[in-house]
This record gives structure tokens, C-alpha cells and sequence, in this order.
């Protein structure tokens, strides 16, 4: 003990991973598999983006760490990222949420029926990974509750994402259909798993690795809405291999961080068709001689994909311009 009564003890710098965040602390798992929880100190940011949480689930990190009691540490730096997931924060509109980093794949969950298709939301999640070319499968969940005409929506879901080269794969949970074959997607990579409230994400996540508890929602017979199973983004290893990274059930995106234009290029079959049109600056809603429109006309562009990009360019033209500049 010194004279003003203080014990002294001795700092120790180590690198880890960040595997859970809170919003204010992080676990970070450390080389010998030891976790600890750290908090943020400095300021940390994405070019000129103001971040609700400047550090994610993913992130490479340097850590300060207390080395005699090892209880917590200070996360002074973070290693450049090979690509990240960005979505416009919920609570906060003109901030944006790190949903997670340094992944090698993204899955998306979603369902036909109970909760019925969002089609649009396929297209903003979409939006968050392609600036990324971070490849991204569609689960179709439920399929036991299936109908014919359900069957035939599948399909054409189907059609439409293979087309443009996403994958896209049908399960159910409860009746081990898909489950195999998602555990061979990710084996072996770090894959985010998204989807909204109720497509029942968590129930699929625990029937790929039991070793993973999560808690399970219910859906509301009322609403139709599922309940948030998961509360932050955590991952977890897998015992065949890989990492997932869990979240919780995003109600909607929106964003802030995108001009009509950035949208326009990570539309892929847009962006392609585009360098035909006769405006290099064409955002295929009024121009003429638009190459996408008469794609779309001709049948062999999705004319659902294309409402789904006007409605993005209609909410990012709503918001005033300082939500959708987050370096004002």
C-alpha cells in the first residue's frame, strides 16, 4: 500500500475478440479462452459515423487489463475491420447501430406464414450487407406450415434471390427439415443470423446447436408478432465448428446513411443494368431510356424487387437531411 492508501497493481495489454455487447459493457474473450468484461475507452468511429455502439460482436480488439485480479478491462484499441453490418439505429434516428464485424457470412430467417412474409425486408437486409459483398442465405422457416399456394410463394421467392445469387433454403425446426444442411453452411465461418420478431430464429439456432441456450418466444395469437428472444448480439462457438453470431429480432430498417444513388448501386442486377442506361447518374424512376425499367418490363427483372427499391428511396427521401448525414 503507498502513502495515500491505494494498492498498486500492474496493467497487462492483451488482444481478444469481442463475443457479446450491452451497449456500455463487452465481453471479450481473451487467446487463452478466458472472458472478461471491458468498457470503451477514447472515442471510436467509422469515418465521420456517429455510432450508438462503436464497438461490436466481432471486433478484433486490445485490451487493458488489471493483471493481478484480471476482473475487467478497458478496450483502448480495435483492429481494422474486413467488413462490418450497419443498420440505422431504432431509438436513436440519426445514429447507426454496428450490428456486428469481421463476419464471413450473414444468414437471414424468415417465414411465409406466422408471422407472413415481409418481401421488403428481404431487400433492406440486403441493402445493410451487399456495400460488404458479404454473402447472404435466405431461411425460409415453418415450412411445416405450408400450404400449397405458400409452397408456390417459396418458389418464386426462390426464383427471384437464385437469380441474382443469393442462396436460399427451406426448414423447419420442428421437424429437422433444413437442419443438416444448415449446419453445413456454417461450419467452419463466423456467420451472422438475423431475422425478424417470431420467424422463430431462436428455435432453429437451438435445433442447429443444442449447445446453445436461448430463450424461445412465443407469438402472440393476437398480434402476430413474435416477442425478442434474444436481448444483444452475442456469439457463440459451435461444437462443429465456427462461430454464430446471434441478435435480437429487428422489428424494420431504415436508413440514414444511404443518398438514392447508393441504394441504386447495391440493387445488384440494377447496378449491372445500369452502365446501359443512358444516364450514368440514373436512379430508375423517371429517366428515359432506363435500361432497369425496360428489364423490368421485359420480364427478366423482379418486379417486386423494383417496389421494394422505390419504397427505400421513398423513406430515405422523407427523412430531413441531417438524419441522413450523420457527420452534421
Amino acid at each position: 500500500m503507498n502513502s495515500f492508501g491505494l494498492f498498486l497493481f500492474s496493467y497487462t495489454m492483451e488482444s481478444g475478440i469481442v463475443i457479446k455487447s450491452t451497449g456500455v459493457w463487452y465481453d471479450v474473450k481473451l487467446s487463452d479462452d478466458s472472458i472478461i468484461p471491458c468498457r470503451i475507452v477514447g472515442k471510436f468511429r467509422i469515418g465521420k459515423m456517429k455510432l450508438t455502439n462503436p464497438v461490436a460482436v466481432g471486433d478484433e480488439v486490445t485490451v487493458d487489463i488489471q493483471k493481478e485480479e484480471k476482473r475487467v478491462g478497458n478496450i483502448v484499441k480495435i483492429a481494422p475491420r474486413r467488413n462490418y453490418v450497419v443498420r440505422q439505429s431504432p431509438r436513436k434516428k440519426h445514429l447507426l447501430h454496428l450490428l456486428a464485424a469481421n463476419i464471413d457470412q450473414a444468414v437471414l430467417v424468415v417465414t411465409i406464414v406466422e408471422p407472413s412474409l415481409k418481401q421488403g425486408f428481404i431487400d433492406r437486409f440486403l441493402l445493410m450487407t451487399e456495400p460488404h459483398n458479404i454473402p447472404v442465405t435466405i431461411i425460409v422457416n415453418k415450412s411445416d406450415l405450408l400450404t400449397e399456394d405458400d409452397q408456390a410463394l417459396f418458389e418464386y421467392i426462390t426464383a427471384v434471390y437464385e437469380n441474382i445469387g443469393y442462396s436460399t433454403l427451406l426448414t423447419s425446426a420442428t421437424e429437422n427439415v433444413g437442419i443438416d444442411q444448415m449446419r453445413e453452411l456454417l461450419q467452419d465461418k463466423t456467420t451472422l443470423v438475423c431475422g425478424q420478431s417470431g420467424v422463430g430464429k431462436s428455435t432453429l439456432v437451438n435445433a442447429i446447436a443444442p449447445e446453445i441456450e436461448t430463450r424461445i418466444g412465443d407469438i402472440s395469437d393476437y398480434t402476430g408478432k413474435g416477442q425478442h428472444t434474444t436481448t444483444f448480439a452475442e456469439m457463440f462457438p459451435l461444437s462443429f465448428g465456427g462461430q454464430l453470431i446471434d441478435t435480437p429480432g429487428i422489428k424494420s430498417l431504415s436508413f440514414n446513411n444511404l443518398e438514392p444513388m447508393d441504394v441504386a448501386h447495391n440493387f445488384r442486377e440494377f447496378f449491372i443494368l445500369s452502365k446501359e442506361c443512358k444516364y450514368g447518374d440514373c436512379t430508375h424512376r423517371n429517366e428515359p431510356d432506363c435500361a432497369v425499367k425496360a428489364a423490368i418490363e421485359e420480364g427478366s427483372v423482379s418486379e417486386y424487387r423494383y417496389r421494394s427499391y422505390l419504397n427505400i428511396l421513398d423513406g430515405i427521401e422523407d427523412q430531413n437531411y441531417w438524419e441522413r448525414h450523420t457527420d452534421m
